[in-house]
């Protein structure tokens, strides 16, 4: 196999296997049966043939701006990119993360992957008769784990926890926490397949590069973030999309749906991968109207995997999606809307009497001014990006409970770091400057003129194959830089920025920096200074990249949980029944007690006394269960029987600042404590 095949197979392989896991696992969990004997035959299959369609076809796919063949494609390049994933995937498999106490949502998604794993099916069961019936001192609901219509119901879309869940089968928890570097990985090659295709395979290597090194990267994928899986689609999927172009009858219509399938399942991914999807149906929209069979084939996978997403959502997410009601009906809107102007679009662009005076209208902006004034705009647009904390402060009223908690903490970080105390500020204003922390001042600089000059090419009718890479990125890149979304505490908010902003950011850098590169060798420059002029570059775009994440690149947060909680699962032993007796610890640990010690889990409502904690211990008793309270000190559990202490952790966490780039860590300190009320204590 040559150099340039194998550089197009492996760097879309990542994404047709997670769409192939996800096509089979998530029929198989709403029918209640995600095991993995059925889960893994089915796989083996799917994949095969998924793999088959989608990498076989043309050779010339990277020919691209580089008009170069695959087989003039250099062994180099490969290589690099190979040893860039494979040295990317050691490092983040030695610093991996081990969240599992839920404090945010990479230990959310551990353990509802726990659950998926174990159990193989949805919603998680209350298990009141091991409390003696139903009681009005008992709650069962915790952060990310909603009690819903008498069962509990997991937070966040399925994509994720189904990926999870083969890593457990194969390797239990520590299994389940691998999957993060190891999708983080795929997400770098897939990174580096894109540029090869629509920059060139020579730059492949410095693409990857950028983006393994940002700390964004580093950072989600040392724990188990939906971003992960949901990068991967994305940049197979346009990779794919990118492939089918080139290809013809019934090869270019199969990867279209297999390019329009991973797209869409970034919706099980990510309920907001909605949003990110939608140029693809207006894309498809495009060949449609051209009577180009890929837009049929692309359109339909695409609503195939979206329609999967929204079913599971609407169906297993449901008060997760209630309480996104606010952003999320707008959004379904918006989606409602483009889909009926793609129609209008498709039936213009196809009825004789306003297709030939669209085709005209076309024709002229590619001959007049726009274009020229699409690049002026896009550097204006960037300009009032870097303008914006002159003219708004961003504030958020509170209107939730928990809106309430994210003003607390902003104004717990504020007071760490002597900033004005304003629990409402959102600053989103700084968006533009959080992305500059990331990728640096050089680096945003090319991608502005990168941008700019793809605006002007493509309003000329020119490079086709930049057509939905450029509005997925634009699209997206605009609206979260408008309004991320996020807690703004770093590196948490930079979760918001590695889903398409940085990348897409990048992948226009280097579009920019190739440019630059073709623009100085016509000027007379001999080849050996134009490529060392070339490397000088990439690496000066590299030193402020580095200047950021150099402290995280060796640092190691979030260790020793999984042994912490096995050895409380061993101290809890069998046939117990926990009641959870203070808030943070019940926060904490009631799905993980449920889901990794096996153990029936309730909380105590804040209106429960003492006497009420007596009375559902004896309920549990009479059950024929051991009843045992637990909580963060000993002092909190000694009214019920002898305290004893079965969790002590004691590691760092990251560090959290507001108004200016990540750096450092907080030390993080966990104890649980529990009694076991004897007849005297559980006594009515």
């Amino acid at each position: 196999m040559d150099a340039g095949r194998l550089l197009v197979r492996v760097t879309v392989a990542p994404a047709l296997l997670v769409a192939a896991w996800l096509s089979v696992s998530l029929p198989l969990l709403m029918a209640g049966v995600f095991r993995p004997v059925p889960a893994i035959a089915l796989f083996v299959p799917v994949a095969a043939v998924a793999l088959r369609l989608g990498l076989r076809g043309r050779t010339d796919v990277l020919r691209g701006r580089a008009d170069e063949a695959l087989r003039d494609v250099p062994w180099w390049p490969v290589l690099a990119v190979l040893g860039i994933t494979v040295a990317f995937l050691v490092l983040q498999v030695v610093m991996c993360s081990e969240q599992i106490i839920v404090r945010r949502d990479p230990a959310s998604y551990v353990q509802y992957a726990v659950w998926l794993k174990n159990d193989g099916s949805l919603p998680i069961p209350l298990m009141e008769q091991a409390f003696g019936g139903p009681d009005r001192a008992l709650n069962f609901e915790s952060p990310a784990f909603y009690q819903h219509g008498g069962a509990i119901v997991p937070q966040f879309m399925a994509g994720l926890p189904l990926v999870l869940a083969l890593g457990g089968w194969l390797g239990g928890t520590h299994g389940m926490l691998l999957m993060a570097p190891l999708l983080g990985a795929c997400c770098v090659l897939a990174f580096a397949g894109l540029v090869a295709r629509l920059v060139g395979p020579r730059w492949a290597p410095a693409g990857a590069l950028l983006l393994a090194l940002t700390l964004p990267m580093l950072y989600v994928s040392r724990s188990t973030f939906s971003e992960l899986p949901a990068i991967v689609l994305l940049l197979g999927g346009l990779s794919l999309m990118h492939d089918a172009r080139r290809e013809d009858g019934r090869a270019a219509d199969l990867k279209a749906f297999l390019a329009g399938l991973a797209l869409g399942l970034i919706v099980l991914v990510r309920i907001d991968g909605l949003r990110d999807v939608l140029p693809v149906f207006v894309f498809a929209g495009l060949y449609v109207a051209h009577r180009r069979g890929i837009g049929y084939w692309a359109g339909g996978g695409l609503l195939l995997g979206v329609g999967a997403g929204l079913v599971q959502g609407f169906t297993m997410s449901r008060p997760y999606l209630t309480y996104l009601g606010p952003s999320l009906r707008p959004l379904l809107a918006i989606a409602t809307a483009v889909v009926v102007a793609t129609g209008i679009m498709v039936a213009l662009l196809t009825w004789d009497r306003t297709a030939l005076r669209l085709r005209r209208a076309g024709a002229a902006i590619a001959r007049g001014r726009l274009p020229g004034a699409a690049a002026v705009l896009t550097v204006l647009v960037m300009l009032g990006f870097a303008l914006r904390p002159l003219v708004q402060t961003v504030r958020r009223e509170p209107s939730t409970r928990d809106d309430e908690l994210n003003v607390q903490f902003i104004e717990t970080v504020q007071r760490i770091q002597h900033l004005p105390v304003d629990g409402t500020r959102q600053y989103s204003e700084n968006t533009l400057y959080w992305v500059s922390w990331y990728i640096g001042i050089p680096a945003l600089l090319f991608a502005t003129l990168g941008a700019a000059l793809l605006a002007r090419r493509l309003m000329r009718g020119h490079a086709p194959e930049w057509l939905l890479p450029y509005a997925m990125i634009v699209w997206t890149t605009t609206q979260v830089l408008i309004r991320p979304g996020i807690t703004p505490d770093h590196p948490w908010a930079s979760r918001r920025l590695i889903g398409l902003v940085v990348p897409g950011l990048l992948l226009f850098t280097v579009f920019a920096a190739a440019w630059t590169v073709k623009r100085v060798r016509r000027l007379g420059y001999g080849r050996r200074v134009v490529r060392t002029g070339a490397v000088a570059g990439v690496v000066g775009m590299l030193v402020p990249i580095v200047l950021t994440s150099g402290g995280f690149l060796v640092t190691r947060t979030e260790q020793h949980e999984v042994a912490a909680v096995g050895g409380m699962c061993d101290a809890l032993g069998p046939r117990g029944s926990v009641v959870v007796v203070e808030r943070s610890t019940a926060d904490r640990f009631l799905q993980v007690v449920r889901g990794m010690c096996g153990v029936p889990a309730a909380r105590t409502t804040g209106r429960a006394a003492p006497a009420d904690v007596k009375r559902v211990a004896a309920a549990v008793a009479a059950a024929g269960r051991r009843p045992v309270v637990m909580a963060a000190k000993a002092d909190q559990v000694a009214p019920y029987g002898t305290p004893k202490r079965v969790l002590y952790l004691k590691t760092r966490q990251d560090g959290r600042t507001l108004a200016h780039p990540p750096g450092g860590t907080w030390g993080l300190a966990v104890e649980v404590w529990i009694a076991e009320p004897g007849p005297r204590q559980g006594g009515r």
